[in-house]
């Protein structure tokens, strides 16, 4: 759930972007933002301070110094702010469990794509807690976050498929989907209730502990 910074130019194509228009609604001191990562960091934490539903596109893009043109270039909605790059992840996830070597156990290469997936550099991490947060905890973010979900999940379905030479729709590659959805899900809320705790370590715990489960179905 967690999405690389993308660089992107602070002024809009069509010509919207304009200091003096946005200046006054910028909060004080702020600079206009020069990547994607600045524009969600900001969102971020207008959202823990303010409330989800009550911070607007608007609101984002003035105190980001962008036009809402320029805002809707880079996120479809407000909920997709929450994701970052998700789409993007799951492209170089499908990247990494196809590079996984053939002999290797299905669990174990999904436990590697895992927490490839899931890393998250130090400086990142209490943006990266901001936002888990706010995608577990925000009750106007839950229909979004299924088709998220979904989305993760058919990875995982398409993967363990190719392995066995099954279809993506039958019960067992369905089901490991759901399986490693349900423990990345536990590891997060885990993680979210102490700082002490990193989440690497959460989700290769319970990946070792779901590899032990599956292992005479899955060889």
């Amino acid at each position: 759930m967690c999405g690389d910074p993308t660089t992107m130019s602070t002024t809009a194509r069509d010509g919207t972007d304009h200091p003096d228009r946005t200046s006054g609604l910028r909060r004080a001191g702020r600079r206009p933002v020069t990547t994607r990562f600045e524009i969600e960091h900001i969102a971020l934490e207008m959202f823990s301070e303010q409330g989800f539903e009550n911070t607007t596109v608007d609101d984002v893009a003035h105190a980001a110094g962008i036009g809402r043109r320029t805002f809707f270039r880079y996120y479809a909605s407000k909920n997709d702010v929450a994701w970052g790059a998700f789409d993007e992840q799951l492209v170089r996830m499908r990247a990494v469990l196809a590079a996984q070597p053939a002999e290797l156990p299905v669990i174990e290469c999904l436990r590697r794509a895992v927490l490839e997936f899931n890393h998250v550099d130090p400086e990142e991490q209490p943006w990266h807690r901001r936002r888990l947060r706010l995608i577990l905890q925000t009750p106007a973010l839950q229909a979004h976050s299924t088709l998220r979900y979904a989305a993760w999940r058919q990875v995982v379905a398409d993967f363990v498929a190719e392995r066995g030479g099954r279809s993506p729709s039958e019960l067992v590659p369905q089901s490991l989907g759901h399986a490693c959805l349900g423990v990345c899900l536990a590891a997060y809320e885990h993680w979210l209730t102490d700082e002490s705790l990193e989440l690497a370590d959460l989700l290769d715990q319970v990946f070792r502990s779901l590899a032990a489960g599956w292992a005479t179905d899955l060889r």
